[in-house]
């Protein structure tokens, strides 16, 4: 059962092939007996799951199910989950059980979802690696000396390895698009506010966007139904109609132009395999009908440092309320304020995030507001004005989605610029609030590649129908780790 999409998941249960709780039986089984070799779960929520299956077997056999009811994902653990500890990767939130849900969750729960457990990640969401989580680093299940990308990557390394059929993410610099990639699997960063950010633990607010992580194109279509729409309580939520993005899957892909970014392919650092793995499936995109452009994206290089600016910027303003009074870890036996809130902060939170928090606090400050954080706004605008100027010309825009395949644990833990450099290709679609997604596309020593397909605002059922077409033409999505059971 753990080798079946969310779509054959749906198909099973309508037709009563299986239960739910014999289907949340069994990945509750293949966690607990799997799990120790990627470290992809922080908590699995055994007794909800079960309740929650017997629950939605009960609306199946009464005729009262919605099209997801009885299906198990898990979500990132940034997302709050009422009554179940919710620690965002952090030894500051280690002991947080949060009143109320997420709108998302909320929403899955609504649709009488099951909830396996909460995913590993990126300690505040971050990290490009997953090493940065106080509960230890995710593995790769394709090589397990391999990071699995961040800092989604427990949602990745989840549903890569077969844990779960699919998995909720948030992306605020390529955070679902990288480690999807580095996975094997199909993230999607759907349009800033076009799924709400309530209860969802804020890293950098402007630019955090949750989405779907599934194995397939088709899935992340029917996930993205339940999780899409505006919401009152998040005032960043686009007031804009959703619809079915399963609708337009299938839809000819003849005379779509895509646009090829000069920059991207250009960049140093690219894997040359990982360049070749991309341009061999553009090629199925001709062959599928759609014409190929190059174009440009002239401000690419000013994405990074611009990101690593206006993201620290707004993290130390978010974390702010973390301080052992509020929220978060407290120190032991303080012996005035300020020693409370030191050392509550300094136990509480990690060497990635410290090193934001001060660069943040630094480009905030009186006297570098100017010089770094209105400059890095400025530079923003641009990094737009360039997909808008493109998107005149082009349908879709495709490239790599990591310059390179996963690399080892480790590897790049004293270099955190080079790190950042990871996210190259991703950055600028969240600094301009565009959708984005990551698909496999290949093979390079034995670690997949992903395909990154940039669509235009709320542009997601043209995007999705993409990756689809893709997909019913390629085998990419459906190859797993040798060694998996």
């Amino acid at each position: 059962m753990h080798t079946l999409t969310v779509a054959q998941i749906m198909a099973g249960l309508k037709s009563k092939a299986f239960s739910s709780v014999e289907l949340t039986q069994h990945y509750l089984q293949r966690i607990a007996a799997l799990d120790g070799r990627y470290n992809s779960y922080i908590s699995v929520t055994t007794e909800q799951a079960l309740a929650q299956a017997k629950v939605a077997d009960q609306a199946i056999a009464s005729g009262n199910a919605g099209p997801l009811t009885g299906v198990p994902i898990a979500h990132k653990d940034i997302f709050c989950t009422e009554g179940v500890r919710t620690s965002c990767g952090s030894k500051m939130l280690d002991n947080f059980l949060p009143p109320y849900n997420a709108t998302v969750v909320e929403k899955f729960n609504n649709e009488g979802i099951v909830t396996l457990g909460k995913t590993n990640m990126d300690e505040f969401a971050m990290g490009s690696t997953n090493e940065s989580s106080f509960y230890g680093a995710s593995k790769n299940p394709w090589d397990t000396n391999m990071i699995p990308g961040g800092s989604s990557g427990g949602s990745a390394a989840a549903v890569a390895a077969l844990l779960a059929p699919a998995a909720t993410g948030t992306d605020t610099g390529g955070s679902i698009r990288q480690p999807a990639a580095m996975c094997g699997i199909t993230g999607l960063k759907p349009t800033y506010g076009r799924v709400s950010r309530f209860g969802m633990i804020a890293f950098a607010s402007s630019l955090d966007q949750g989405g779907p992580m599934t194995r397939t194109a088709e899935d992340a279509a029917i996930l993205l139904n339940a999780m899409a729409g505006v919401d009152y309580k998040d005032s960043t939520s686009l007031e804009v109609p959703t619809e079915d993005y399963t609708v337009k899957l299938n839809q000819p892909l003849s005379g779509l132009r895509i646009g090829l970014p000069k920059e991207y392919f250009n960049a140093a650092g690219l894997n040359p395999a990982v360049a070749e793995s991309v341009r061999q499936a553009i090629k199925v995109y001709e062959s599928l009908g759609a014409t190929v452009k190059e174009i440009s994206l002239g401000n690419t290089e000013l994405a990074i440092p611009a990101y690593y600016v206006i993201a620290p910027a707004e993290a130390s303003t978010n974390l702010s309320r973390f301080d052992g009074v509020r929220y978060g870890h407290r120190c032991d036996n303080p012996v005035d304020l300020e020693d409370l809130y030191t050392r509550s902060r300094a136990e509480g939170f990690g060497p990635e995030v410290q090193r934001r928090i001060l660069i943040g606090s630094y480009v905030l400050s009186a006297g570098f507001y100017d010089a770094y954080y209105r400059k890095a706004q400025q530079i923003r605008r641009l990094i737009k004005d360039d997909f808008v100027s493109a998107f005149n010309d082009v349908d879709v825009i495709m490239s790599p989605t990591a310059p390179n395949p996963a690399f080892k644990i480790g590897e790049m833990s004293d270099d955190p610029v080079t790190m950042y450099a990871e996210d190259i290709f991703t950055i600028a679609v969240n600094m301009a609030g565009l959708p984005g997604m990551s698909i496999p596309c290949g093979n390079v020593d034995g670690l997949p590649v992903g395909l990154q397909l940039i669509g235009n605002y709320l542009a997601e059922s043209q995007l999705l129908n993409c990756a689809h077409m893709f997909q019913q033409a390629t085998d990419f999505h459906t190859q797993t780790a040798a060694d998996l059971d």
